[in-house]
């Protein structure tokens, strides 16, 4: 554990330990009643938490995330019933003491710990949550201003006069909120150490603090030093999201950009392939000199905000520089090819056992948005100066094409390398080894992660007219690309027919046999962890 967790630690546990010394002297619990501070303080709290939940909930919705939608739902249920309890200060919409509002807040936190712990699980079929997300959005605002009605008519079972201290089921179910507010930190800590955002550590702060306010709701005594406590630890929580929030708005200038440090990794994923391909369209329209604008209307048409459309626009254009300055990388054995024999260059192809290598960055587009579009070509150009040669020179490799943050290389794509299965061993083990050298003090930069398969394929030219590309066409690619989804970041995963044929020279830990999308059998796997040069 390190010191700056271990203080993060020390300074969560204060505000409970300190609760404890209330409760065990109760001549410190001192008396003090200010309805205005506690009304001002605590509507305004309340309101600017209902904001931001009604905008995370948005910024959910235009990315079909559920981790999002439930966090917001845990932040709109708690701030919604906080804002009830600001009502139940006598002289403001009651002459006396409310049993609806007293008991708003624990209610609150009590259907917020369950929104809580829900974001946090790995849900494998979120888009059956999903379907349900525009009901429960609305259930839960139609549930804050049912219980004000409820309240303010004093009907049963809120009819009651409010208890000096909290009813005994609630102190029966603090315990299981606590401990899924708990589940729920915890995971969102493990988010943090894994991205470096500071959403997912707010986050994770504030579900502690809302499990100590709990705590304090259930066994405080009203208008005490304890009661108050409790009140200052929601505000601290609201407030830990609403400064990194902020902090990410600042950076990012788009409200979905401003939460992307807790989106599942398949919504990044999603996000990622779809900017790929966004700035693939621009970049290929300024190539062929095409005019841009059609294409950033199109993008336009598909969601894209105009913020995200600059900002695309400005990565294409610097990519599309990158590319040309690469293209001597890319082909010089092919361009040697072409000269000793003009008849590669009709179309048409012709089978051949190659070996493909795909390597992609993870978490490249938590990386390029809100970031100007010079960093992010600086971080490409200090990983492809050492993968390109690499994979060229020194494991004669013919680079097939480049995709904005990931590469497929093929060996023996020209024939003449009986030994491509080593050849791509190699290369990966090189990339992963250079590029981490690369990335050293750049913690936040993306880490690849790689799939090599062999295979026969089809290799020659494909197009028409002026419009043709030397590329190879068959599954070996395809397998190499899906591996590489399921290789953790900075390894490389390999597939069955690779694994036969370098398995004497060597070493790798099984992965088993796994599922490729697209395919109708599972492929055995393996992580590749060396091999001799």
């Amino acid at each position: 554990m390190g010191r700056r967790t271990l203080l993060l630690g020390t300074i969560l546990t204060l505000p409970l330990l300190g609760f404890v010394v209330l409760m065990a002297a109760p001549e410190l619990d001192v008396h003090w009643q200010h309805e205005p501070i506690h009304f001002w303080m605590i509507l305004g709290v309340a309101l600017l938490n209902v904001a931001l939940g009604m905008a995370s909930s948005e910024a959910a919705r235009e990315r079909g995330d559920v981790r999002l939608f439930f966090v917001s739902l845990a932040l709109l249920v708690s701030a919604e019933f906080f804002a009830l309890h600001a009502l139940a200060t006598p002289g403001v919409l009651t002459s006396g003491p409310n049993a609806g509002f007293f008991i708003a807040t624990p209610i609150g936190l009590l259907l917020a710990a369950g929104f809580a712990a829900v974001s946090a699980l790995e849900l494998r079929r979120d888009d059956l949550l999903w379907r349900w997300h525009r009901p429960l959005r609305a259930a839960v605002l139609a549930l804050a201003v049912g219980w004000a009605a409820w309240s303010l008519a004093e009907l049963p079972p809120l009819d009651a006069t409010p208890p000096e201290e909290a009813p005994t089921w609630l102190a029966v179910l603090v315990p299981f909120a606590v401990a899924a507010y708990g589940f729920a930190a915890f995971r969102y800590w493990k988010l943090y150490r894994e991205r470096r955002r500071e959403l997912p550590l707010a986050v994770s702060v504030a579900f502690v603090l809302l499990a100590e306010a709990l705590v304090a709701v259930a066994f405080s005594r009203s208008w005490h030093a304890s009661w108050w406590e409790w009140h200052v630890l929601l505000t601290l929580a609201f407030g830990a999201i609403v400064i990194a929030a902020r902090r990410e708005f600042r950076s990012a200038r788009s409200l979905t950009q401003t939460f992307d440090g807790l989106y599942l990794e398949r919504t990044l994923e999603r996000l990622d392939r779809r900017q790929s391909e966004a700035i693939g369209g621009l970049a290929a329209a300024a190539r062929r000199g095409d005019d841009v604008g059609g294409v950033a209307s199109r993008l336009r048409d598909e969601g894209f905000t105009g913020e995200e459309i600059n900002m695309l626009e400005r990565s294409a254009a610097e990519l599309s520089r990158v590319d040309a300055l690469l293209r001597r990388y890319v082909g010089p054995q092919l361009a040697d090819r072409l000269g000793s024999d003009p008849g590669l260059e009709e179309l048409g192809g012709t089978e051949r056992e190659v070996t493909a290598l795909f390597a992609d960055l993870v978490g490249f587009t938590p990386f390029t948005e809100g970031r100007p579009a010079a960093d992010v070509v600086t971080m490409l150009n200090a990983y492809w100066e050492v993968v390109v040669p690499i994979v060229v020179e020194r494991e004669g490799g013919l680079i097939d094409r480049f995709a904005g943050d990931a590469i497929l290389a093929l060996f023996n794509a020209l024939g003449g390398q009986p030994d491509h299965p080593s050849r791509a061993a190699r290369a990966a083990i090189a990339i992963m080894e250079r590029s981490e050298h690369v990335r050293a003090g750049h913690d936040d930069w993306p880490r690849f992660r790689v799939g090599v398969e062999t295979g026969v394929v089809v290799v020659g030219n494909v197009g028409a007219g002026e419009q043709q590309t030397f590329s190879a066409i068959g599954d070996a690619m395809n397998v190499a690309a899906r591996l590489q989804s399921l290789a953790p970041p900075g390894r490389v995963a390999i597939g069955p027919v690779t694994w036969a044929r370098i398995a004497t020279e060597a070493e790798a830990e099984p992965l088993g046999d796994v599922d490729l999308k697209g395919k109708s059998r599972s492929v055995e796997a393996h992580l590749l962890v060396s091999i001799a040069r």
